[in-house]
């Protein structure tokens, strides 16, 4: 059985403010094997890596994301109240992989989609990301499917991943069927050890979200998972190591 890999959550974003390159940085750091983060689009088209489609939890701004240019964007503090951090801003995808693409990591793009209609998103993340020549350790994940079916018509070479929020019946076929290899699912929604095997049994890996508890971690390393998405990399490591 594969070792599990240890993927950083918008960075690691247990000791850092969550999808800033300072996370980024710190994920690298501390031995993370890929790094997780999410991809909107500034007003004037622009991809930009925050999680909300609103500003106000984690930026000293207001209002929706994609109604600021990205040069409002990248004057707000992206600190998040965070102590020692003071300043660090909202990133381009492009600042994000110039960090991500000389190391090994696996880098996990999730197309921020499902709320927000971005046209144009799939075509300017695989223009970013062929830019850097790193298509084959990207994985493209989102909660909107219709943007997992985009991809796939649009011969995106990098290996794409279905989010969801709900246990889902055989997920592992519905990935089939949008020409997906990967299933993210929520951790609580992993109910044994069958649910990884038939998984993998029919090709699709297992990477579940968002594990944090040892005793979470323990199980998803028992079960075989084919990574675990955290925002804590160097507890998930430690764990790992004795495991």
């Amino acid at each position: 059985m594969a070792m599990t890999a240890i993927w950083a959550h918008r960075g690691a974003s247990g000791y850092a403010p969550e999808n800033t390159l300072p996370a980024f940085e710190l994920a690298i750091a501390q031995g993370a094997d890929g790094v997780e983060f999410d991809v909107q689009l500034s007003s004037d088209g622009v991809p930009v890596v925050i999680h909300d489609e609103t500003l106000g939890r984690t930026t000293s701004g207001s209002g929706a994301v994609g109604e600021h240019t990205l040069a409002q964007l990248q004057s707000l503090d992206a600190s998040a109240g965070r102590s020692g951090f003071e300043g660090v801003h909202i990133p381009t995808l492009q600042e994000v992989l110039e960090v991500v693409a000389p190391t090994s990591l696996t880098v996990n793009v999730e197309l921020k989609n499902s709320e927000v209609d971005y046209p144009g998103l799939e075509e300017k993340v695989l223009a970013a990301i062929a830019a850097f020549g790193i298509e084959q350790r990207v994985v493209l994940s989102s909660f909107n499917h219709y943007s997992l079916r985009r991809l796939r018509d649009l011969h995106a070479p990098s290996q794409l991943a279905v989010l969801s929020n709900d246990p889902l019946f055989k997920p592992w076929k519905y990935a089939a069927q949008l020409g997906a290899t990967a299933i993210h699912p929520p951790v609580h929604t992993i109910f044994g050890r069958s649910y990884v095997r038939k998984a993998t049994a029919s090709g699709v890996v297992v990477r579940p979200w968002v594990v944090n508890a040892d005793r979470t971690l323990r199980r998803m390393f028992r079960y075989g998972v084919d990574a675990v998405i955290t925002d804590i990399p160097d507890v998930a490591l430690a764990l790992r190591a004795e495991s």
